[in-house]
């Protein structure tokens, strides 16, 4: 399985295109974590599974929002309302509570990904306003068995080898 994770586009279109255009033929789910500054009718959002972030204003896209892929369970919330840019004890509390192994968020621009507590949290970073690193950057996560592999990319698509990891689901 994988999942396309993108956040923080804030209004660029084009790069979405490009990203699903890219990636749409290998990936099984696509997941914007908000701040993407447009309307829940635009074609560039279409495909993908979106979340209200704190520039969101029009549209109707949910806060959080919780699926099954390929048994594992994922919640997805921009991280405003959690309080991410200062701690993820917030954003843990949720995913215990919606019984989640994985979590996707944005909201700080902050590229990265961690194991804990058996729950992996994925911020893909910006792919338009990157903060600690000049690169915009998504992510693919990559499951295969209880094996996660998560891979950083910048916006032409070349791997962030420093950023990406691989994680292990007991």
């Amino acid at each position: 399985m994988k999942i396309l994770i993108v956040s923080d586009s804030h209004g660029q279109t084009e790069i979405l295109e490009s990203l699903k255009k890219r990636h749409q033929d290998e990936v099984q789910a696509m997941v914007h974590c908000g701040d993407s500054e447009l309307s829940s009718e635009d074609s560039a959002l279409s495909g993908f599974k979106v979340v209200k972030g704190n520039c969101d204003f029009g549209g109707t896209f949910p806060e959080e929002l919780t699926f099954s892929q390929s048994g594992y369970t994922f919640y997805v919330a921009h991280g405003h309302k959690h309080n991410v840019k200062m701690t993820l004890m917030n954003l843990m509390y949720r995913a215990e509570e919606v019984a989640a192994n994985i979590v996707c968020f944005g909201h700080s621009h902050l590229a990265g990904s961690e194991m804990i507590d058996g729950k992996l949290y994925i911020n893909p970073g910006s792919i338009n306003l990157p903060r600690g690193r000049k690169e915009k950057t998504y992510a693919i996560l990559e499951m295969e068995g209880t094996i996660a592999n998560v891979h950083f990319y910048d916006e032409e698509g070349n791997v962030q080898k420093q950023l990406s990891t691989t994680y292990h689901f007991s």
